[in-house]
């Protein structure tokens, strides 16, 4: 794990008071030859409630992307400056842990993925994974680290019932990748147009075993320890504190997880929490020291992430501006309350007594000119042919579809970051003679629309992309106009599995052809609205738009614009 300076270090413990006293001894079966992951029975242990101080509602936080600081409060010193550092605990997509061969699974019933090694009985014996050492030499490649080609695993000694052993295998001296760099944009006052990039430096990336998980049952006031959890695989990504606030954070940790997904190095789903968070947070004026930093731990949300920083910042520069002092302490964030609360003091290094793992050797890697001659290649760990083999970055992605279809770097930002919108977006257009440009107004303005205002996800919307494609040739056919297209889409939503030409036709949308009913019905507009004629032919141009949006509305939509503007330009000019 890191050190425990401003931005880094810190592990995962568990909300634990130490009032809870000690563990319930865990009874050991005597080890049978029977195949292996086996159920532990674990038992019950005594649940302490700890009071919860009461918190005021989070107050928004004076910043911008470009800047950071936050303006003086009543005590008129030169504005405050944020420093936000974060640790990311990413979980390896792996079908087995770091170092048994215990299955990974989500949700599976309790303690029913567990080994003896999971289970720290006697005698035991670590075994590295190598499909977690790949992922995390990937990982480090694409945010630009160092690979060390020798690095080293320690011990991290604490005492939670979650963790058997009464330590964790991680590397602290001598990590896996080292000295990165991850770039992520945002944007200004929440304008897409307006866009800035920003740099966080990576410390590092180590690789370390999870610990299991505390189920607390406040109804029999006890808690219960599911080890399935136990040793699986995360890499920790460690982050200079070189952030200020909590949207530059979630802009930060939503790139990495895109990087994360594309390469396959982790699912990255935060609601399954395969990426959790801890925020290292500290305010100072300008040219004074950083100030006392807190950790705010296991944030299992992006959007709870910012709303944690921000309230965060605005707590310490608050209690400074009262006279108060801020304790280096760990926190948790409330997300009903939305407020942060205190968990415990802050470990320092002396607390975990780092050690030299004795059960693992030091885990050497290879590139092309350090290979060993005649060398069986399924026996090491090749960076030179992992960097090869990267796929294109989200950046790469979105420089792609700017170059390919010519539209604006924050279009091509918003379809990267929506998950699956590029898929969708690109099979619409290998179905359409729609040109992208005019494509990605009705991806981004009504099929995104519709998805976050009924919550859904591309993969879940009933508007697939061949029924669009196939909306869009009608459009761009002009057997139907834009507003009956509108009309077409809110059908298509419904998802009762009808094609857009047959709800055009059930719905009788197409367009008026014929040339001497438009006309009629223009004359009628005409003659109904004699202010709007007296004040075009006066000059004023604009208002022919209100009359074509008239037509429309006699029409229902079923009137070509185009043709609309020519007929009445003609009769206001007889």
């Amino acid at each position: 794990m890191a050190a425990a300076a401003l931005g880094c270090g810190g592990g995962w413990r568990r909300a634990w008071r130490r009032g809870l006293g000690g563990l319930v001894p865990v009874p050991v079966p005597v080890p049978i030859p029977i195949p292996i992951p086996i159920p532990i029975p674990i038992p019950a242990l005594v649940h302490v409630a700890v009071p919860v101080p009461a918190c005021r509602p989070p107050r928004v936080v004076a910043r911008n992307a470009g800047g950071g600081a936050v303006p003086a409060g009543k005590s008129g010193l030169a504005p405050w400056v944020p420093v936000v550092g974060l640790e990311i605990h990413a979980q390896i997509s792996s079908n087995s842990k770091l170092f048994s061969g215990s299955q990974v699974q989500f949700a599976a019933p309790p303690n029913s993925l567990v080994s003896f090694f999971d289970a720290s009985l006697p005698g035991t014996l670590p075994v590295l994974n190598r499909r977690c050492v790949e992922a995390a030499v990937m990982t480090g490649l694409a945010l630009n680290c160092s690979i060390n080609k020798k690095s080293l695993f320690d011990r991290k000694h604490y005492f939670y019932a979650d963790l058997p052993a009464g330590y964790q295998i991680t590397q602290q001296r001598v990590p896996i990748a080292v000295n990165g760099s991850l770039s992520y944009s945002l944007c200004i006052d929440n304008k897409m147009s307006q866009m800035v990039t920003k740099t966080v430096r990576i410390k590092q990336i180590q690789l370390e075993q999870d610990s299991g998980k505390s189920l607390h049952d406040d109804s029999r006031s006890q808690t219960l320890v599911d080890l399935n959890r136990a040793g699986v695989g995360l890499m920790e990504v460690v982050m200079e504190p070189d952030m200020c606030c909590g949207e530059e954070a979630a802009a930060a940790v939503r790139e990495l997880q895109l990087i994360l997904q594309t390469l396959g190095s982790s699912q990255a789903i935060m609601a399954e929490g395969q990426l959790r968070v801890d925020a290292n947070v500290s305010v100072h004026h300008p040219g004074e020291p950083y100030g006392v930093r807190t950790e705010v731990k296991n944030i299992n949300s992006i959007r709870f992430l910012a709303k944690a920083i921000d309230y965060e910042i605005q707590r310490q520069i608050e209690e400074l501006e009262n006279g108060g002092t801020i304790l280096n302490e760990t926190r948790a964030f409330d997300s009903k309350l939305g407020c942060t609360v205190p968990m415990r003091d802050k470990e320092g290094m002396q607390d975990y007594r780092f050690m030299p793992e004795p059960n693992l050797p030091p885990l050497i890697l290879y590139d092309t000119k350090s290979l060993p001659a005649n060398v069986n290649h399924q026996q090491v760990v090749n960076i030179d042919w992992i960097h090869e083999r990267l796929p294109d970055l989200p950046s790469a992605k979105r420089a792609k579809l700017v170059e390919l279809y010519g539209i604006l770097p924050e279009h091509s930002f918003t379809l990267v970051n929506e998950d699956g919108l590029t898929e969708f977006f690109e099979n619409v257009l290998k179905q359409t003679q729609m040109k992208p440009k005019k494509v990605i107004g009705w991806i981004l303005n009504d099929l995104l629309s519709y998805l976050k205002q009924h919550s859904c996800t591309v993969k879940e919307s009933p508007v697939s992309s061949v029924l669009l494609a196939d909306l869009l040739n009608l459009l761009e056919k002009k057997e139907i106009s834009a507003s009956a297209a509108k009309q077409v889409f809110e059908e298509l939503w419904k998802g009762e599995g009808k094609t857009p030409l047959e709800i055009v036709k059930e719905k009788q949308l197409q367009l008026i052809e014929d040339r001497e009913e438009l006309e009629q019905i223009c004359q009628a507009v005409i003659d109904e609205h004699e202010k709007e004629v007296m004040a075009i032919k006066a000059g004023n141009q604009k208002i022919v738009n209100k009359l074509i949006g008239l037509v429309q509305r006699a029409t229902q939509g079923r009137s070509n614009p185009v043709l609309v503007k020519q007929i009445l330009e003609k009769k206001l000019s007889e």
